[in-house]
């Protein structure tokens, strides 16, 4: 997929300010088709606010940092994903990267028990993403860590998952809820409540090993999670456009916040990612209202970001 749409003018102008809450470009394992530091500059060309580096293998605080050096009008925010790659659940880690500034927490993805053990084949026509054929090398060349477990045999939280989200309140970082399968995300955000985490993002729940129905998706949005949207999540064919517009009608889009997900070298460029998922909302009925609520403001909670004038009052 290399022949790609151009984002509208109105598109762009309702996506500034925003941050994309969701990107993987370079440095990393895998080719990317851009770097970070080439990427602020393309962002604060757009009018856009920042972005969340996610790697599904390394902490990226460090470079966060340097981002945000390089270009201060980017606010270039550092995360940490909780898999094999850096210890699993690892309190050590959680405290070092919170420490070191990084602003978001994944739980488990490519390692989770649920991404493993997740046998459902992608819709026709899906790509599948850039980070299975890593796994499969790993495990090919007798390095396939044990699934991370957030939860014991009985369905309870772990101590250590618990202690890894007092943590995230500790050092008021935004969890998300990673790979991990909608019953574990269930008992995982109640107990980040219990700990005190404030702000809490369910990951594309539309992606093929979540999938999570929409009575569900409601119930954890009562519980204030936000539920992300990922345009790669239908624009690369692992789930019909009408169910992600559908459930995000659904739910509600002030419950919704847009990603990209975007930075694979067969994908649209990041920067045109939140604006081409514009076009489409647009294109499906959504407000303006709705998609600036959706892309920008909520974006920017997650982002622990400063309100914007047009913010509904209940975000100020």
């Amino acid at each position: 997929m290399t022949d790609h749409p151009e984002p509208s003018t109105h598109a762009r102008e309702l996506v500034k300010g925003a941050y994309d809450v969701h990107i993987h470009v370079a440095p990393d394992v895998m080719r990317r088709r851009i770097d970070d530091l080439a990427l602020a500059g393309r962002f604060e060309a757009v009018g856009m606010a920042g972005f969340v580096l996610k790697s599904h293998y390394v902490p990226t605080a460090e470079r966060a940092e340097v981002v945000r050096r390089a270009h201060p009008g980017i606010d270039a925010l550092g995360a940490i994903t909780l898999n094999a790659s850096v210890g699993g659940l690892n309190p050590i880690a959680v405290e070092i990267a919170g420490r070191g500034g990084a602003r978001f927490v994944w739980l488990p993805t490519v390692d989770s028990a649920n991404q493993r053990q997740c046998q459902a084949e992608d819709p026709e026509g899906a790509k599948p993403p850039m980070w299975a054929r890593l796994q499969a090398d790993l495990a090919e060349a007798g390095m396939a860590a044990d699934p991370v477990d957030v939860l014991d045999a009985d369905g309870k939280v772990l101590d250590k998952t618990r202690q890894v989200l007092r943590l995230i309140a500790k050092h008021d970082m935004t969890l998300a809820t990673g790979h991990v399968h909608q019953d574990e995300s269930v008992a995982v955000i109640d107990a980040a409540l219990d700990e005190g985490v404030r702000r809490i993002v369910v990951t594309h729940p539309e992606f093929t090993s979540q999938r999570i129905g929409v009575e569900r998706q409601k119930a954890l949005a009562g519980k204030g999670a936000l539920l992300e949207r990922c345009f790669t999540t239908p624009y690369t064919g692992k789930v019909e456009w009408d169910v992600w517009f559908g459930n995000i009608r659904a739910v509600g889009p002030e419950h919704s916040v847009i990603s990209s997900d975007l930075g694979q070298p067969f994908n649209p460029p990041v920067e045109d990612g939140l604006a081409l998922c514009a076009d489409r909302l647009l294109g499906h009925g959504f407000s303006d209202e709705e998609i600036r609520l959706m892309i920008v403001h909520n974006s920017r909670r997650l982002a622990a970001a400063e309100p914007l004038p047009d913010a509904p009052e209940r975000l100020r």
